[in-house]
C-alpha cells in the first residue's frame, strides 16, 4: 500500500506574506496583488503568480515558492534549487498540479535563466530599434543601431523610481506610444519611397482610400482585402509587442533598483560624454535623440500645415488674370485645336538616367523625325513638379491653376473655389469647345467644372471592351483613338481645347500594352492577347532592375502613341502641349532625383513656336540638360502672356 503524501504545512512566514499582500522591499516580485497586465509581461513565470494567490493549505509546493523569493537580484527568472526535504516526484492520484511549469523551471534552472535573459534581451533590442529607427530606407545602415538613445535613459530613470501601479500605467503608455512612433516611422519610409516625402499626420490619411483603390485595380478585391487585413494585424502586433517589451523591462528594473540606478547613471554619463565630445561612428553621432527629434519635427509639420491652410486660402483668391474678360484671353491661339496632355510619371529620369535614357531618347529622336516629316516642329524645356512618385492630381492642378499645390488640403481649397485655370481660360473666351479625356477616372469627377471643361469622358464613357493593364483602365493608344472618334474627328462649330491624361506609364508598369495599327484598335478587344502575354505586376514591381526597365518601355509606348496620333490625325491648326506630371518613384528614379519633368510644345504653324522664342527652350522633343527649369505653377501665366492674354487681377 502506497502511503499518501500530504503537502507540507504552511510556514508562519507564508501566512504573513499572504496576509500582507505586499512585495519584498528589496526585491519587488509579482505576487497576489499583481495585475493581469503585469503578469503577462513575465512569460517565464505564467503560473507562479497565480499559485501564490492560493491559501497556504492549497499550495502544492510552498517550499519552492519560498525559495523563489530568494532569487539573486537582477535575475528573477533563475530560482534557487528546491530544498532537500521536498518530494516533487512523489506519486499521487491527485489531478495534475497547476504548478507544473514551476517544476520545469526547478528541474532546468539554467535553461530557465537563459529563457529569461533572452526575453529581456529581445525586449531591450525591440525598444532600442524603435527608438533608433530611421524614416527612409537609405538611412538604414549598421552604425545607426549602435548609438545610445537618450529616450531609453530618461525612460529607465522614470520607471525605476515609480511605485508599482504608476509604473505599470507608465510602462503601458510608453509602450503604446513607442508602437505609434514605430508605425509612423514605417509610414514615413513608405511615403519617402513612393512620394519623396514623409507622412503628414494631418493631411495624408485620405490617401489611404486612393491606395486601396490602386490595390483593387492592381491586385483585385481578394488581394486588397488580404493586404488590408495584413496591415491592420501588423499595426496591432506592433502596438502589443512594444507594450509587452516595455512592461518586461520595467519589471526587470524594479527588481533591483540599486543596480538599475547605477547602470542607468553609467549609461547616461556615457551619453553626455559622447554628446559633449561629438563622438561619431561611421559619421553617425553616438549620442542619439532620434525619437525626440522626430516628434518635434512632426509637431512643427502639424503647426505649419494648419497655418498653411489659412495662408493658401488667401493666396488662391488672388489671380493675375482673374478678372480678364474672355475676349482678352488667348488671342494668339484663336482658331487652333489645342491639346494639353499629361503622360503619367514622365520625369527627367526617363531622359537622363543611364539605365532608362537610351531607349527613351531613341524613341524621342525617331518621333522627332516623324514630326518633321509631317510638317511639325517642337520646343522643349523643364518644369519642377509639385509632387513626386505619385499624387498626379497635385501636378495637374499646379500646372493648370498657376498655384503651388503640393498637398491634399491645398487641392481641396483650390478646387472648391473659382481660381482661373489654363483650361478654364479657353472656356471663358467662348471661342473653344473644351473637353477632358480621363481614362483613369472611374467615378464621378466634380473637378471637371473647376477646370472649365464642357464635357468629360471618363473610363466609362470611352467604349473600351478590352482588358485592364494593371491600374491603367485602357491603353493610351485606345484613349487617343476614342478621343478622335468622339470629338476631334467630328465636325465642330468651334475649335477644340482638350485635356487628356495618358495612364499606360502608371506603376507597376506590368503588363504593358503594345502599339497596333490604328485601324485595328476597334473596341479594345485586340489587346486581350497582348495583356495575357504581358508580365505580371508582382514579377516587376518588387524588383528594382525590372521595374526600371519596364518603366522605360512604358514611357516609350506613351510617347509613341501620342506622337503617332498627332502625325496621323493632326493638322496645320493642331497645337500639342505635353508633359509629365511627376518623376517615377525612388525605386526607379533614385533617392536623389530631382522633381523635374520634361514639357514640349508641338505645332505646324511656325508663329505658334515663334511666340515662345524668348523662353530659350530646346528645339525638338528632348530638352537639353541646361534648358531652363521653371516651377510648374509659373507655366500658366507664362503661357497666357505669350499667347496674348491681358492681365486684370482679381482682388
Amino acid at each position: 500500500m502506497t502511503p499518501e503524501v500530504l503537502p507540507p504545512a504552511a510556514t508562519p512566514d507564508d501566512a504573513v506574506t499572504e496576509a500582507s499582500g505586499e512585495d519584498s522591499a528589496a526585491d519587488e516580485r509579482p505576487a497576489a496583488s499583481q495585475t493581469t497586465a503585469e503578469a503577462a509581461a513575465e512569460p517565464a513565470e505564467p503560473i507562479e503568480a497565480a499559485t501564490e494567490e492560493k491559501a497556504p493549505a492549497e499550495r502544492a509546493e510552498p517550499a519552492a515558492a519560498a525559495t523563489d523569493e530568494k532569487a539573486p537580484a537582477g535575475d528573477a527568472d533563475a530560482p534557487e534549487e528546491a530544498p532537500a526535504d521536498a518530494t516533487p516526484d512523489a506519486p499521487s492520484d491527485a489531478p495534475a498540479d497547476p504548478a507544473t511549469p514551476r517544476r520545469w523551471r526547478d528541474r532546468n534552472p539554467t535553461a530557465a535563466r537563459y529563457v529569461g535573459w533572452t526575453i529581456t534581451a529581445l525586449s531591450l533590442g525591440l525598444v532600442c530599434f524603435a527608438l533608433l529607427m530611421p524614416t527612409s530606407m537609405e538611412a538604414f545602415r549598421p552604425g545607426i543601431f549602435v548609438r545610445i538613445p537618450v529616450e531609453a535613459i530618461l525612460g529607465a530613470g522614470v520607471l525605476i523610481f515609480l511605485p508599482r501601479k504608476p509604473r505599470l500605467v507608465a510602462a503601458v503608455l510608453a509602450g503604446l506610444g513607442l508602437g505609434v512612433v514605430t508605425v509612423l516611422n514605417i509610414l514615413d519610409i513608405g511615403f519617402n519611397m513612393f512620394l519623396g516625402r514623409g507622412f503628414n499626420v494631418v493631411l495624408d490619411w485620405v490617401l489611404f482610400d486612393d491606395a486601396k483603390a490602386y490595390l483593387e485595380d492592381s491586385m483585385g478585391s481578394v488581394g486588397t482585402i488580404a493586404a488590408v487585413i495584413g496591415v491592420v494585424v501588423l499595426v496591432l502586433v506592433i502596438l502589443a509587442v512594444m507594450t509587452l517589451a516595455v512592461l518586461r523591462l520595467s519589471n526587470v528594473l524594479a527588481r533591483d533598483r540599486d543596480q538599475a540606478t547605477r547602470t542607468t547613471v553609467l549609461i547616461g554619463t556615457a551619453w553626455v560624454t559622447c554628446a559633449a565630445l561629438g563622438l561619431q561612428l561611421a559619421g553617425t553621432p553616438l549620442a542619439a535623440r532620434s525619437t525626440v527629434a522626430l516628434v518635434e519635427d512632426r509637431v512643427k509639420r502639424v503647426r505649419a500645415t494648419i497655418k498653411d491652410e489659412a495662408a493658401f486660402a488667401k493666396e488662391a483668391k488672388k489671380d493675375k488674370f482673374g478678372n480678364t474678360p474672355g475676349d482678352q484671353l488667348l488671342t494668339g491661339l484663336r482658331g487652333k485645336d489645342v491639346i494639353f496632355t499629361f503622360i503619367e510619371s514622365y520625369g527627367r529620369s526617363a531622359i537622363e538616367d543611364e539605365d532608362i535614357a537610351p531607349g527613351v531618347n531613341a524613341t524621342l529622336t525617331a518621333k522627332n523625325e516623324d514630326l518633321a516629316k509631317a510638317g511639325f516642329a517642337a520646343k522643349s524645356g523643364w518644369l519642377k513638379s509639385s509632387t513626386y512618385g505619385g499624387n498626379s492630381w497635385l501636378g495637374h492642378s499646379t500646372f493648370l491653376s498657376g498655384l503651388w499645390i503640393n498637398n491634399q488640403n491645398r487641392y481641396r481649397v483650390v478646387t472648391a473655389g473659382e481660381h482661373l485655370t489654363l483650361t478654364g481660360a479657353f472656356q471663358r473666351t467662348g471661342a473653344w469647345r473644351t473637353v477632358g479625356v480621363m481614362p483613369g477616372v472611374q467615378k464621378n469627377w466634380p473637378e471637371g467644372k473647376f477646370y472649365g471643361l464642357d464635357k468629360v469622358y471618363d473610363s466609362r464613357d470611352l467604349g473600351y471592351k478590352g482588358p485592364k493593364f494593371s491600374w491603367s483602365t485602357m491603353p493610351d493608344q485606345y484613349a487617343l483613338k476614342a478621343f478622335e472618334e468622339r470629338e476631334h474627328g467630328k465636325k465642330q462649330d468651334k475649335p477644340l481645347m482638350s485635356q487628356i491624361i495618358l495612364t499606360s506609364s502608371h506603376q507597376p508598369w506590368a503588363p504593358l500594352p503594345e502599339t497596333v495599327p490604328w485601324d485595328q484598335v476597334g473596341d479594345g478587344s485586340v489587346y486581350k492577347d497582348i495583356q495575357k502575354a504581358g508580365k505580371k505586376p508582382g514579377d516587376v514591381f518588387y524588383d528594382s532592375e525590372k521595374a526600371t526597365e519596364e518603366y522605360g518601355k512604358s514611357i516609350q509606348y506613351s510617347v509613341t502613341s501620342l506622337i503617332d496620333y498627332v502625325t496621323k490625325y493632326g493638322s496645320k491648326d493642331t497645337v500639342l502641349v505635353f508633359l509629365g506630371d511627376h518623376q517615377p518613384m525612388a525605386k526607379v528614379s533614385g533617392s536623389k532625383a530631382s522633381r523635374d519633368v520634361p514639357i514640349s510644345i508641338v505645332a505646324q504653324d511656325k508663329s505658334v513656336l515663334d511666340k515662345i522664342d524668348d523662353w530659350n527652350w530646346t528645339d525638338g522633343l528632348k530638352p537639353e540638360k541646361d534648358a531652363p527649369v521653371w516651377r510648374m505653377d509659373s507655366f500658366r501665366d507664362r503661357f497666357l502672356t505669350a499667347y496674348g492674354s491681358q492681365p486684370n487681377p482679381s482682388k
